[in-house]
């Protein structure tokens, strides 16, 4: 009997073709919902998931044939790892396949709101001519601070190294990294010398809200703020008096604590209302990371990555 596979998410086509070929049965059910996936999970050897699913208690207890779960992009968040780890249970992400098209988001924010081009773009649409309004700052003039220096940190510091700036990364977990461009950097360097931050971490216990009012509180100057990583790892009302009080220049964000407007509560619509109604603050619907090409990579990684645990 061929070993089975469940797919909860779109995917490319090669992840498909891949797992055929190496001899697994498919189900490529990209309009499940967790109910569904609990009621058959128990029939698979493989899920693949992105953050649609989360392979909780629940769907892992039921999952009673699972020899492993594949996370299609790199937040490993949605899946219960300690009890995964329990049960004998393989997990992995795929980070590799779209760290480079993360990186390149998190840069064209940057670019953007530093030059304000979205902001002047749209004052032009309205007969807006305003150019000394709109004068702009130059990249290699500032100082970037990165916290996490995983594959995203280190595509977005890559990609920094054409414009002649200086970059400071923190990263807990890690050591001698400094080349080039590259510093390696205590918290405090960052709070200390840094004109941008970015933030490049996964979701835990530990980088739960660690950006919060009392942390922003702690730079020297007036940032620019970048989240592409998880909305949870920054307090969102906490960004609302950091923009009045000067602390930040400016924020991009790619990812919320809350990614379903429908489900906002009426102190949730207020805050992101406040929030993203000023021009300094940019959203983009959690598409860093979201190109054709990562798609296809995302797909290779992870086919990679199965093939290597086996059958």
């Amino acid at each position: 009997m061929k070993p089975k596979v469940l797919i909860t998410d779109p995917v490319h086509q090669l992840l498909i073709d891949g797992l055929l070929h190496a001899g697994y049965e498919v189900d490529y059910k990209p309009e499940t919902t967790y109910s569904k996936v609990l009621e058959t999970i128990g029939g698979y050897e493989g899920i693949i998931i992105n953050s649609k699913i989360k392979a909780d208690v629940q769907l892992i207890d039921a999952g009673v044939r699972l020899k492993f779960i594949g996370r299609l992009g790199s937040g490993l968040d949605v899946i219960n790892m300690p009890y995964a780890d329990k049960k004998g249970i393989a997990y992995f992400n795929s980070p590799e396949g779209n760290c480079k098209a993360v990186a390149e988001h998190a840069l064209g924010m940057l670019l953007s709101m530093l030059n304000n081009i979205n902001t002047s773009s749209a004052e032009v649409k309205e007969h807006k001519w305003q150019r000394e309004k709109n004068r702009g700052e130059e990249l290699n003039e500032l100082t970037i601070g990165i916290i996490g220096y995983g594959h995203t940190g280190k595509a977005f510091a890559k990609l920094l190294s054409g414009f002649d700036v200086t970059v400071l990364v923190y990263d807990k977990y890690l050591s001698g990294y400094s080349e080039g461009h590259v510093k390696e950097s205590s918290l405090d360097e960052i709070y200390e010398q840094a004109d941008v931050l970015s933030l490049h971490v996964q979701l835990t216990d530990e980088t739960r809200y660690m950006v919060n009012g009392d942390f922003l509180k702690r730079f020297r100057r007036s940032i620019y703020l970048i989240n592409t990583s998880r909305g949870k790892v920054l307090k969102t009302a906490d960004l609302i008096p950091a923009l009045d009080a000067g602390i930040l220049k400016g924020v991009m964000l790619d990812v919320l604590e809350n990614e379903k407007p429908e489900t906002y509560n009426i102190d949730e619509k207020a805050m992101y209302d406040q929030l993203m109604g000023r021009p300094q603050v940019m959203v983009t619907p959690h598409i860093a990371g979201w190109t054709h090409a990562s798609k296809r990579k995302i797909a290779e990684v992870v086919l990679q990555k199965i093939l290597k645990i086996g059958r």
